[in-house]
Parts: structure tokens; sequence; C-alpha cells
């Protein structure tokens, strides 16, 4: 069975990350597919990336970058939970791809992201850089516009048919999480 982290990717005070990426946990843990586990990056203390070799390597200097790179290495696939910041991806998020490589190699990912337009930029930022990570995206995508699924700021409600969006997206990180398990080894 495969093993999925919902990584919360924002650790701004007052977020509303966390609640979106809880509803996705809740609704993913509820599923005999795969076992899923939160993630939230806001545990993990990330400075501003400080290893003094390119993560290609796999020597990591820094107990943080190690304690990182364990906890990234447990997945078979990824569920990106993030807000968009000024048309791209938090800074924090960023940094935390970029901590470790071989860690992220041949797995899955999907997103669910949120903003002004759905965090659809984000999400389009994201999916270079998971591209570079030999991360394999899949095609479904949960954008959540705050207008619609917050329409009290900052009180997340999701619309009509959203949990069923969730569901495609989790059902596809499965699928490719399964299939590139040969490449894992």
């Amino acid at each position: 069975m495969p093993k999925i982290a919902v990584v919360v990717g924002s650790v701004r005070p007052g977020r509303v990350t966390r609640e979106v990426a809880e509803w996705v946990h809740k609704s993913a843990a509820a599923r005999t597919t795969a076992a899923y586990e939160l993630v939230d990056l806001a545990e993990y203390g990330l400075p501003a990336y400080d290893e003094a070799l390119p993560p290609q390597y796999g020597r990591y200097e820094h107990a943080h970058t190690r304690r990182w790179a364990e906890k990234v290495a447990e997945f078979d696939g990824y569920v990106f939970v993030t807000p968009e910041y000024n048309h791209s991806v938090p800074a924090v998020l960023k940094n935390a791809l970029d901590f470790v490589y071989g860690e992220w190699n041949d797995k899955a990912a999907g997103f669910v992201s949120f903003g002004g337009t759905g965090g659809v930029r984000a999400v389009e930022h994201l999916r270079q850089i998971a591209a570079e990570l030999r991360i394999a995206t899949v095609q479904a995508q949960l954008a959540l516009p705050i207008a619609l699924d917050f329409p009290a700021y900052p009180a997340f409600a999701p619309g009509e048919g959203r949990a069923e969006e969730l569901s495609r997206v989790l059902d596809q990180v499965e699928a490719w999480a399964g299939a590139l398990a040969p490449l894992r080894g």
C-alpha cells in the first residue's frame, strides 16, 4: 500500500493552509487504498538552505537536513497543499523542496492550492520544480478560489463538488505512486 504525505506548504502566522491540509488529510485517511500522513513544514524549522554541497550528492552535513531527508524518504507520493504568494509558491515550500534531492526521486505528487485564482500559478511553478526533482505530477488538481471556498475569509468552507475533485487527485497520486514503485526499487 503506498504511503502518501499531505504536505502543509506554509508556515506563516494565521495561515489557513493547515486547515485546508487537515481537510485533505481527513478525506484521504478515510481511504483504504493508501496510508496518508500530515507533514507540516512548521514542525521542521528548516533555515534558508545551508548545506555546503548540492543535495544531489546526498551528503547532508546538518541534523535538520538529515531529519527532513528521512521524512521525505518515507513516502511514495505527496499531496502538496499550498497557497499562492505573489503568483508563485511560498518560499518555505520551495526551500523544503530544495533541501534534498534523491529522497524525492521517482515519486508521485498532486496539488491542492488556493488563492485569488485558486492558486493555479503556484502549482504551475511547483510542477516545474517537481520535474527537476524527478517527481511525477498528476494531471488532476484541486484549485480553491478564495471568493468561492473562503466566503468569510479566513474561514474555509469547501464548495459543492470539492470532495469529488480531491478524490480524483488522490486516485491519481495513488495510481502513479504504485506505478513508479519499480523505479524506486
